[in-house]
């Protein structure tokens, strides 16, 4: 899927406004202790070397809170960003800016957040073949803003739900009848959807290559089973390891030749990039 597609945007709107909801509720109280007429110039610095992610979801923020609010990006999406560095001026009303601040940062820390690991992480491996991909371990409602954020760093997706591939795990397995019947019943259904399905060892592997799926994951392999794996399958399906793989074990990991590895922790664990906003007191404007 296109980084730009709008799939990943869809939700842009419905998210910015729940998350003001949540913030406002019958109005910002503090902000009426500002004149409404002040208006002024602020800005959004970066506090840690990071990646830049969000401009979208910050632009519907304040567009939300006030559409006479200016925003002037200084830095773009995707791009690496230093402490110190200023990314966005803001100029409009004092009330709006601060309104909407709290807002914003947290989409920014977030994203910028998910955008920066996965942007290490797809450091460590690029001299091998291996595809990172994500999870749905996000956080609730931010599914597809995070998922953006994952392929903005340089990583790829893993189904975007529950809807769009068939991942058939351990306890499918054990309800359906087994590994061949799974599969099986997948493709009864009719679907033209990806059949993966979770292994835990080598029996199990030759089982999903005779029952047809088009991927395995294989779920908490060592180093050598992972290695085996890869003799073993001769290219035929797609192979993704799983389970615990972090910095540590990233790059030994990549080098078996597997063809995917997917990792919970490029959104599930994402640090938060410190941001803060400004107000430039030495020149307000008054209207």
């Amino acid at each position: 899927m296109p980084i730009n597609s709008p799939d990943f945007l869809l939700n842009v709107a419905d998210i910015v406004r729940l998350a003001l909801a949540e913030d406002l509720g019958a109005g910002d109280i503090t902000a009426r202790l500002i004149n409404p007429a002040t208006q002024v110039r602020a800005q959004i610095l970066c506090k840690e070397a990071a990646v830049l992610c969000g401009k979208r979801w910050v632009d519907a923020t304040f567009n939300m809170v006030d559409p006479e609010l200016q925003l002037r990006w200084l830095k773009a999406e995707g791009a690496s960003i230093a402490i110190g560095d200023s990314i966005l001026e803001i100029s409009g009303a004092a009330r709006s800016i601060l309104t909407g601040e709290r807002t914003a940062l947290n989409f920014l820390q977030t994203l910028s957040g998910t955008a920066t690991v996965s942007r290490h992480y797809a450091n460590l491996v690029k001299h091998t073949r291996v595809t990172l991909l994500d999870t749905r371990k996000t956080l609730p409602g931010l599914r597809m803003a995070q998922k953006y954020a994952v392929r903005l760093g340089g990583c790829s997706n893993h189904r975007l739900g529950l809807f769009d591939a068939f991942l058939i795990k351990e306890n499918h397995i054990a309800a359906a009848g087994g590994i061949v019947a799974a599969i099986a019943r997948a493709r009864s259904l009719g679907l033209n959807k990806p059949v993966e399905i979770e292994v835990q060892d080598l029996e199990q592997l030759e089982q999903a290559i005779a029952g047809g799926a088009d991927s395995v994951l294989l779920d908490n392999f060592s180093l050598d089973d992972i290695t085996a794996a890869v003799a073993l399958n001769q290219s035929r399906l797609r192979l993704e390891a799983s389970g615990g793989i972090n910095e540590d074990t990233l790059v030994k990991v990549a080098e078996t030749g597997v063809d995917c590895i997917s990792i919970g922790s490029l959104t599930k664990h994402c640090h938060a990039i410190d941001f803060t906003l400004l107000i430039d007191s030495n020149q307000p404007e008054r209207v």
